[in-house]
């Protein structure tokens, strides 16, 4: 592959697009949050229009220039960021962020990919419309490279990944054509549906430049509530009952551990806790209900039975939006402590619910039997998806335990498998889970895979090295 930084490659380029949408790269498009893999660039590409995107997609190919999409800079698996490459462009979509239409009685809006979430969210809440997709990162991610990673959150439960909330694409192909399907239709069976291929594609088989996605009505109420619960078998029997009461009701059902209250409580001491002792299990409830309906007595009502069946010891439930919105700041604060305290292995996995109870119990055991650790463990419970992050032991750091990391990641890898489960729930393969995918992924399904990648990107630029290894 050529590099873009030399011949006429570079010449050419500006030479089709306005001035301006070349750069230097900064120091942000070349790294990814954890600080593990440091990217190469040549140039930077900015384009303002999905025109601009064909023109360089199409010089890219004909050059045989690899071509690494950017978003928000916020994914953890790499995906953002080539270090094997020799100085590829990058392509980031920033500049393309408007939103282009919002249709309320249709329950849909049209967002270019470099919108950020929170925009979307904030203009859904404009015209009296929910979009529900929510993560910690909402500030800064953007919608082309969440739908590229299908990216989850808090809502899955109730409103799916993001794939869900998504009813069409416009895409860039690797030659630069351009699929125009921002369609808003629920129902639409005329052929292949594209739309669900490059979602969670990464990058590797187009570039998503806008999205259709899909609105829904603002519950009139809202609640939340944390829990404190026995252990895991105790918070997954009480989401059956809340389940059985309130229905799709439920917004969220997140278990949080006691351990990310504990580094809480060290690192980010400003951030208000509900318990004056960090309980070891708890969960939070969030519920979206109809206006006849009052979250607190349906909180109490639940809290009551709970603790009667001995699911639960003690909780809080919010009386206000205020004290609603401190019980998130709390739960989404738990990743940013993590960071402060500095882990030695993360692992973003899911497992049937039914084997969530036994995923912690044995892998516990399994890295017990390696070394003393400390273990963060908090997720999505109604949905299986846990974050189960390992941490050295007080005063000790993680780079004592640098040589472990691979045994740490295949030790609570292999059991994921054993049980049925992902090891990559909501972050997607990237460049660090290609080994993953090739050592649990279906013989089957990784051929298909790569059959669909050669015959959508046969030359190869589109983010070459994640999700699938180049080939040689």
């Amino acid at each position: 592959m050529l590099n873009p930084a030399e011949g006429a490659f570079l010449n050419e380029l500006a030479a089709a697009l306005p001035e301006g949408a070349l750069r230097q790269p900064e120091a942000r498009h070349l790294e990814e949050p954890r600080g593990r893999w440091s990217g190469r660039a040549g140039v930077l590409a900015c384009p303002a229009s999905v025109d601009e995107v064909a023109v360089i997609l199409r010089a890219a190919g004909a050059a045989s220039v690899p071509v690494v999409p950017y978003g928000g800079g916020t994914g953890l698996v790499g995906g953002q960021v080539a270090a094997e490459l020799p100085a590829p462009l990058i392509l980031s979509l920033e500049r393309m962020a408007r939103i282009r239409a919002v249709e309320p009685a249709g329950n849909a809006l049209i967002a270019e990919a470099g919108c950020i979430l929170a925009d979307v969210q904030r203009a859904a809440a404009d015209a009296g419309r929910l979009f529900p997709l929510s993560l910690a990162s909402e500030g800064s991610a953007r919608i082309g490279g969440l739908l590229a990673t299908n990216a989850g959150g808090t809502g899955v439960l109730r409103w799916g990944n993001a794939r869900d909330l998504c009813l069409g694409l416009e895409v860039v192909t690797a030659d630069g054509r351009v699929w125009h399907g921002l369609k808003r239709l629920r129902k639409n069976n005329m052929g292949y549906d594209l739309r669900h291929l490059m979602i969670g594609s990464e990058g590797t088989l187009g570039v998503i430049t806008a999205a259709s996605l899909r609105l829904v009505p603002r519950p009139a109420r809202q609640g939340a509530a944390l829990f404190v619960v026995r252990d895991p078998q105790a918070a997954l029997d009480l989401l059956d009952r809340a389940q059985a009461h309130l229905g799709e009701g439920i917004s969220a059902f997140e278990l949080i551990g006691g351990m990310g209250l504990r580094f809480l409580a060290d690192t980010m001491p400003q951030v208000r806790q509900p318990f004056a002792e960090p309980p070891e299990w708890m969960v939070l409830i969030d519920l979206g209900l109809p206006e006849a309906n009052d979250p607190q007595a349906a909180l109490e009502s639940l809290f009551a039975e709970a603790a009667e069946a001995g699911l639960a010891s003690d909780g809080v439930i919010a009386a206000s939006e205020a004290q609603r919105a401190q019980f998130w700041a709390l739960r989404e604060s738990i990743p940013e402590a993590n960071r402060k305290i500095g882990s030695v292995s993360n692992h973003d996995i899911s497992v049937p619910l039914a084997a969530v109870p036994e995923f912690i119990d044995r892998a516990d055991a399994a890295l017990a039997a390696i070394g003393a650790f400390r273990i963060n463990c908090f997720g999505h419970l109604g949905d299986g998806n846990l974050h189960w992050n390992v941490f050295p032991a007080p005063g000790r750091s993680r780079a004592e335990h640098e040589n472990q990391r691979d045994e740490i990641k295949t030790r609570v890898h292999d059991l994921v498998h054993e049980l049925g489960g992902s090891v990559s729930a909501e972050h997607g393969i990237g460049r660090f889970k290609v080994p993953d995918l090739e050592r649990y992924g279906d013989p089957v399904a990784l051929a298909l895979m790569r059959t669909i990648k050669d015959a959508l990107d046969p030359d190869g630029i589109l983010n070459p090295g994640a999700v699938l290894r180049m080939r040689d």
